[in-house]
């Protein structure tokens, strides 16, 4: 292994540059279609989430389009703004963006548990527990920023590696049954 003085890998260099930092350029890439679950694919609780998507079988175009508006969205509020609270107990900015990266974080564990066919029924998660812990009051608003593009792009890989049969998979969490493809929309809408 080769690595740079930046410490990036550098494999299979051509005209300067390795092939993993040309994979990692944002590029329009042809994503496949997953089409929207059913309903009793997912809990009923999670169509206020799924039901924002349009059902065109785009979700992972549509999860990269949410990426980059999350990103500009953020970018755009006076620092000052990113630790204020409508009331008491409420989450800030900052523990709201490190929220939807944790609930990512877990869905897509739970999309790669069902894909893989796992029938352990897995535990649920006290998401106020999780903001309060986070500490994300205290990380740089590009910190954090870069920590959701990391894991929305591993999300996006992950779910455009999947064949249609692990795609209808489902397993169940938190006591309730949802489908691979019901949690790519589940994570999209949230």
């Amino acid at each position: 292994m080769n690595f740079s003085r930046d410490g990036k890998l550098r494999i299979g260099e051509a005209n300067g540059q390795s092939s993993i930092e040309a994979q990692n350029k944002e590029q329009p890439r042809p994503y496949r279609v997953i089409e929207k679950p059913r309903k009793g694919e997912y809990p009923a609780y999670a169509e206020r989430y799924i039901g924002l998507l349009p059902d065109d079988g785009m979700i992972l175009t549509h999860l990269t389009e949410n990426m980059a508006s999350t990103k500009k969205f953020i970018a755009s509020i006076p620092k000052a703004r990113l630790l204020y609270r409508y009331a008491e107990g409420k989450w800030t900015i900052k523990e709201i963006l490190g929220h939807i990266v944790d609930d990512e974080r877990i869905y897509i564990y739970r999309a790669l548990r069902f894909a893989r066919n796992d029938s352990t029924e897995l535990p649920g998660f006290e998401q106020d527990h999780y903001a309060r812990y986070s500490e994300a009051n205290k990380r740089d608003v590009g910190d954090l920023l870069n920590e959701f593009t990391l894991v929305r792009r591993a999300t996006i890989a992950f779910f455009q590696s999947l064949d249609d049969a692990a795609l209808l998979r489902s397993g169940v969490a938190d006591g309730k049954r949802s489908s691979v493809r019901a949690l790519a929309y589940h994570i999209a809408g949230h």
